[in-house]
């Protein structure tokens, strides 16, 4: 029954996905603001809140077992940009190879696509460093997660500030399709989009709080850990409206749109949610969460230097698949 469950979670996922998609593409369009900045934060933002949710309410409204809270909060709060990096990158490829061929080229806006991925290395990588910050030193924790969280908050500055340039170049969010509550004979304005993107996230959020309880309830049953069942089956879950929504956007040829997705929220999860994890978890170096990291970072690290030497191509995406499948078989031969 459990596992009846974890599906009807999943498939609720997606369909808050093209719920939330739908409308968001129509505000950006009404707004009159780039792809970037509808990626990068908007989408990024609204599709990540299932992960955020996750550990979230594991840490501070979860089960009875704080011990289980905390592995499933920490395994959440790492898992959710490791699946975007690697897997989530990985999919672009399977959706245009094609089309467009292994050879063929991804063409996202290049000025954000390197902030978002400058930002998430900066700020990974310092929480991997908080990571082997003993808790005697309260202080210096405390000085990274607030560090993290002004890092985004400088991102967010950086992004809006290069929305109008980025109009005039040609970067407009067009919207693609009817908005579903119009075909329902509703008018296509901003309460109506607001509404939508309202019932797309409420059904985002009933589906993480359902995986908590389903997560607690089917890892003994695998017979694997809280924290390693977290990193692996929670981001597959809950990366879903990221994977959905770029999947969408680079098949109508909205490359900026589809890695701003996903991107954005690495930026997003890169920096507050590990801000959470160091200062309210015992946020330590286990090896299967010290290698996950690393994974992390040497995924966006290779797009990151991909794009440095003028282009990504499609089969760039492979390595990151690789890399996932690699993190998978020797974290299972941890077990």
């Amino acid at each position: 029954m459990i596992f009846i469950t974890l599906l009807l979670m999943l498939l609720l996922i997606l369909v808050a996905a093209e719920i939330f998609c739908n409308a968001l593409e129509h505000l950006g369009e009404r707004l009159k603001i780039s792809e970037g900045v509808v990626g990068s934060l908007f989408a990024a933002v609204g599709t990540a809140l299932p992960e955020t949710m996750v550990p979230i309410l594991a840490i501070f409204a979860g089960t009875e077992n704080t011990e289980l809270n905390h592995e499933i909060g920490v395994g959440a709060i790492l898992g959710a940009p490791l699946m975007l990096s690697t897997l989530t990158l990985f999919l672009l490829l399977a959706a245009t190879v094609k089309k467009r061929g292994l050879n063929g080229h991804f063409t996202p806006e290049k000025t954000g696509l390197t902030r978002d991925l400058n930002f998430f290395l900066l700020a990974f990588s310092l929480a991997a460093v908080a990571l082997f910050v003993p808790h005697e030193l309260n202080s210096v924790r405390i000085a990274i997660g607030f560090g993290l969280v002004l890092t985004y908050f400088v991102y967010i500055l950086l992004t809006l500030r290069a929305s109008a340039q980025l109009v005039q170049d040609g970067h407009a969010t067009e919207a693609h399709g009817v908005m579903l509550l119009s075909r329902l004979g509703l008018p296509e304005n901003y309460p109506v989009i607001l509404a939508q993107l309202g019932i797309g996230l409420a059904l985002l959020v009933l589906g993480a709080k359902g995986f908590i309880h389903g997560i607690e309830e089917a890892a003994p049953l695998i017979g694997i850990s809280a924290l390693l069942l977290s990193l692996l089956i929670i981001p597959i879950a809950t990366e879903l409206p990221e994977k959905v929504n770029s999947v969408l956007w680079i098949r109508k040829h909205k490359d900026t749109l589809a890695f701003g997705n996903i991107t954005g929220a690495m930026v997003f999860q890169g920096t507050l949610l590990p801000a959470i994890g160091i200062m309210l978890t015992p946020w330590g170096p286990r090896l299967d969460v010290v290698f996950g990291v690393m994974v992390t970072l040497a995924a966006a690290l290779w797009i990151r230097f991909m794009l440095r030497r003028g282009q990504l191509r499609v089969w760039h995406m492979a390595v990151n698949g690789v890399l996932y499948a690699g993190y998978i078989a020797v974290v299972l031969s941890f077990n």
